[in-house]
């Protein structure tokens, strides 16, 4: 019977034990992986990820995973633009009462810290308790009409409010993993903030653009030359005639006033509004914001900037100012499938976009009544290429060029594949951990699990002998089982979760040592070596069960109520609990049912 016994305790742990290679395997496919892709060129590792991406996603997705405090990373804390969300919800009903009107709730909102939606409906009634919000907004969807009180519109900002920030954490996450980032953390946080985790983004301004970029996509026509030329001798008209005030030649800082001090006219081709340094670009659009500079532009023509800078003047990068119409043609919803490509002539990386079977009737339609004129792709309100249509282009395909890398590429059409923000987001927080440092909190760690297991093993070994002996090949293996557990159920090992497992350690042997014991108790009563062991594996049992099972109720505790380091810190000890449940119940008895097989075998536990 016993021999049974011992039979289906060796399967299991076998089985155990091989469960545990099979989930750490991967682990160490995805860390030699990570050390060949290292040694490429970016131009290499691009292609080796496109050509292998299916068995990188799974080696990644299976390996067990380190927290931000572990390999660095980025903590990020964002909010979604609420008021912007509210004005453009008026859409065409917008005008300049409720700009000002949302304008100021934001500010009282920033410097009361209170909802801004409540705010928001507070200053339009205080500013006129008769007014009725249903002045600007409707809704069919949401049954919002002409007759719906401020309340019940209130309770609609509300729910698009929460509609937008749920979206945006769909996007935010749909974004990320494209990015490549093992087990990020994304959460939501109060009524409009969202949380996000990055471990192992040490590229602060790459992550910065990935979780703001709003991925706006918009194809426009562009006006006639005519019409370009009519506006810019308008401008030179205006500006002329404002050289000639001397009073208002400079402001009273020395701010520019004459837009033609520092912007050509001449632009770069005959589509071009003209040009002007990077250093300038925030004064151009100081003036070109003033109302009496905007009469001068038709109501359907929009000025936009290059994304990309077209020349160099000693250099300095020279950004162009495209005229488009106000019309958009078609949007990014249309995009079904974007891909990083290159350019057959230059080599150089671009964006190749297909569109779904509307899209490419629209853009059939587009390009065929639009032969020998530029069409711009606008996004984010950048241009960044307007190709001149040859022929009617029937497959619904497109590209973005003017790219300034294979990274930027690969980061747009994350973002359209994404989809396009409900509201902007703002980075309101954000600290950074080096991954110097992760390396240092590993380091760290693994030398406190080592200083714990070598103490506690000499320990075990002076005071229990081979019976210690027999305790610390199980303490190792109970390691080996934690890490196994943690890559099965995909957890993330964190700082915390590494003391977790030291801690572990000591609960691990404080079994082992309640066993050995009560084993040496039996034997000084006087039985033999065998029932000694068989009654202090039985009478120890129900305090080792009693101490582990409530502990893990605690643990079940902290991982339910816990957050960030907390739950790190419940898992390993939940795993480790499993863990050394079985290596001090099953591992150890059956060595020491081994060892003690014949009749006249001594085993010494102190």
């Amino acid at each position: 019977m016993k021999k049974q016994n011992n039979g289906f305790k060796i399967g299991c742990i076998v089985l155990f034990l091989g469960l545990t290679i099979y989930y750490l395997f991967p682990t160490l496919q995805w860390s030699l992986e990570q050390r060949h892709m290292e040694s490429m060129t970016e131009t290499e590792r691009i292609q080796y990820e496109n050509e292998n991406h299916a068995k990188l996603q799974n080696l990644r997705e299976r390996s067990l995973s380190l927290g931000l405090d572990l390999q660095g990373g980025m903590y990020v804390t964002l909010e979604v633009g609420t008021p912007q969300l509210v004005l453009e919800l008026a859409g065409d009903f917008a005008d300049d009462t409720l700009e000002d009107i949302i304008s100021t709730a934001a500010q009282i909102s920033r410097d009361q810290n209170t909802n801004f939606i409540d705010e928001f409906v507070a200053e339009f009634e205080r500013r006129d308790p008769n007014a009725m919000l249903s002045r600007y907004y409707r809704s069919d969807a949401a049954n919002i009409t002409r007759r719906s009180t401020n309340s019940e519109i209130a309770s609609y900002l509300r729910n698009q409010q929460t509609a937008a920030v749920e979206r945006a954490i769909e996007i935010i996450r749909s974004r990320v993993d494209r990015f490549g980032v093992t087990e990020p953390g994304i959460l939501q946080q109060g009524s409009n903030r969202i949380v996000v985790e990055l471990p192992g983004v040490d590229d602060e301004e790459r992550v910065r653009e990935l979780l703001r970029g709003t991925a706006r996509l918009e194809f426009r026509l562009t006006p006639e030359t005519d019409e370009i030329n009519n506006l810019k001798q308008q401008f030179v008209n205006y500006f002329s005639q404002l050289e000639e005030e001397e009073a208002d030649t400079l402001a009273d800082e020395g701010e520019v006033r004459n837009l033609l001090e520092i912007f050509d006219l001449r632009g770069s081709n005959q589509y071009s509004f003209g040009y002007t340094a990077s250093t300038d670009t925030a004064a151009v659009n100081r003036i070109l914001e003033k109302n009496e500079v905007q009469n001068l532009i038709p109501g359907n023509i929009t000025l936009l900037w290059s994304a990309n800078a077209f020349a160099y003047d000693n250099s300095i990068p020279l950004y162009e100012i495209i005229p488009v119409r106000s019309q958009i043609e078609l949007t990014g919803d249309v995009i079904s499938e974007a891909r990083v490509a290159f350019d057959p002539t230059t080599n150089a990386p671009e964006v190749s976009m297909t569109m779904d079977s509307d899209g490419a009737r629209r853009w059939a339609r587009i390009t065929g009544a639009n032969i020998g004129r530029p069409v711009a792709i606008v996004l984010d309100n950048q241009i960044y290429s307007y190709p001149t249509v040859r022929s009617q282009i029937n497959n619904g395909r497109s590209s973005i060029s003017g790219i300034g890398g294979v990274q930027e590429a690969e980061d747009l059409v994350n973002i359209l594949m994404s989809g396009a923000l409900p509201a902007p987001l703002d980075i309101i927080e954000e600290r950074t951990v080096g991954a110097s440092l992760g390396e240092a909190s590993i380091r760290a760690g693994l030398y406190s699990v080592m200083f714990g297991l070598g103490v506690v093993a000499i320990f075990m070994i002076v005071y229990y002998r081979t019976g210690g002996g027999i305790a610390d090949l199980a303490l190792m293996l109970n390691i080996i089982f934690i890490l196994g557990i943690l890559a099965g159920f995909q957890a993330t090992l964190t700082l915390p979760g590494i003391a977790g497992i030291v801690l572990t350690i000591g609960m691990a042997v404080d079994a082992n040592v309640l066993i050995f014991d009560r084993i040496r108790e039996e034997m000084r009563g006087g039985k033999t070596l065998r029932a000694s062991i068989d009654n202090g594996y039985a009478n120890a049992m129900s305090a080792i069960i009693d101490a582990n099972v409530t502990t893990f109720f605690v643990a079940v505790i902290l991982y339910s109520f816990g957050v960030g380091p907390i739950k790190g810190f419940a898992v390993t000890l939940m795993a480790g609990i499993v863990a050394s449940l079985f290596s001090a119940i099953v591992i150890t008895r059956v060595i020491v049912d081994y060892l003690t097989r014949e009749k006249t075998a001594t085993v010494s536990f102190g």
